[in-house]
């Protein structure tokens, strides 16, 4: 099959990758942070290496600071409800996942106040309308590194700047850019990153990160042992063990910072280059078809992300016939995210998302433009 959903999950993995989670579950995976013997330590030794890998790739200098989470989604929900409290006001964006601003919308009943700034109809988001957005109780202001829905780019420089200089929190959701974009944590002014292993970076399945700059008085989402403080009933705060309550997923992290490792040697900028021309090459195809319509801006605007439909044929309907009758895998639908969609002018029909990753090439991008021309013929 040609694999085209990488916006949701990154297929294939890393050999190294793939070898060091077997390596730890055949030879030493025992439970971190937990015991002193060999294989505890061990596991605990080589966890202790990923976090300092996976920091390093965003300019963190404290990798104590970077707490491992299941995914993305509980990365922002970490940040969002542990830092947040009643007459707080947060600016966010119509371009967001569902991951933002569902917690939001939760932590309304906890008398947070949002504001959303809408974007155009390419996705595009202004650091001026953020600006605007802004009161005098604005504590965070969280948004995406890049739309999951057009792979729109946003200005996280000039936010993070505006964010700082107002003594606001910066929150970035990284899921659609980290590995294939330079995302530095100082530059950028961001105080809390949120990034999935599993995308961009190459990892496995059930592997996330939040990064929180020191300072901020995080309280943790979950209760439970941290292998510290074992006398204390009261959860720890320190971190990262007073935020990873319970058994960490020690293969899933070991793999990622292999993974991570991967990444770093070819670049992600290097990385996001070649993702942008496998879609600019794509899109010079699709657009002498006048049976596909897309949407979002240029290549040089946005991530490895394609958002097209087809004339005659629903999203979800294209999507099931592209992996049956051409073996493609894309996504269609509403992405979890649907203000996106509204935002862009697809909130009747969702739409096609094609997603590439490195491995991907242009025999791939060829292969789907015939497909799509084929479907036009039925």
């Amino acid at each position: 099959m040609i694999y085209l959903d990488n916006g949701a999950t990154s297929f294939p993995k890393p050999a190294e990758s793939m070898r060091a989670m077997l390596g730890c579950m055949s030879q030493y995976c025992g439970n971190p942070g937990r015991s002193g013997h060999y294989m505890s330590m061990k596991t605990g030794e080589e966890v202790y290496h990923s976090r300092r890998k996976i920091a390093g790739l965003f300019n963190i200098d404290q990798a104590e600071r970077l707490v491992f989470t299941k995914n993305t989604t509980e990365a922002l929900n970490l940040g969002m409800t542990g830092l947040l409290k009643s007459g707080d006001h947060v600016v966010t964006t119509s371009m967001e996942h569902n991951s933002v601003l569902r917690p939001l919308k939760t932590l309304e009943k906890r008398g947070v106040e949002h504001t959303i700034v809408k974007g155009d109809e390419r996705g595009r988001v202004s650091a001026s309308k953020i600006m605007e957005a802004v009161r005098p109780d604005t504590r965070m202001i969280v948004m995406t590194a890049a739309s999951n829905v057009t792979g729109t780019k946003m200005p996280l420089k000039e936010v993070g700047k505006i964010a700082a200089e107002k003594h606001i929190i910066f929150m970035v959701d990284g899921a659609q850019a980290a590995g294939s974009s330079v995302i530095d944590v100082e530059a950028m002014h961001i105080d809390m990153l949120a990034v999935p292993g599993h995308k961009g970076l190459l990892g496995p399945l059930g592997t996330g990160a939040l990064y929180v700059r020191d300072g901020l008085a995080l309280s943790p989402l979950l209760a439970g042992g941290t292998g510290t403080e074992s006398k204390s009933r009261l959860q720890p705060k320190d971190f990262p063990e007073g935020f990873e309550a319970g058994t960490i997923n020690a293969p899933g992290i070991i793999a990622l910072g292999c993974s991570v490792a991967f990444v770093e040697k070819i670049g992600p900028e290097v990385i996001g280059k070649y993702e942008e021309e496998l879609i600019a090459y794509l899109e010079e195809d699709l657009r002498n078809m006048s049976h596909i319509h897309l949407y979002g801006p240029e290549p040089s605007e946005k991530t490895g992300i394609c958002l097209l439909n087809c004339d005659g044929t629903g999203a979800e309907e294209l999507t099931a016939l592209l992996s049956d009758d051409f073996g493609i895998a894309v996504r269609g639908g509403y992405h979890c995210a649907g203000l996106a969609h509204k935002t862009i002018g697809t909130w009747q029909t969702g739409a096609i998302r094609v997603s590439v990753g490195p491995y991907n090439t242009k025999h791939d991008m060829k292969a789907l433009a015939e497909a799509l021309w084929k479907v036009r013929k039925r």
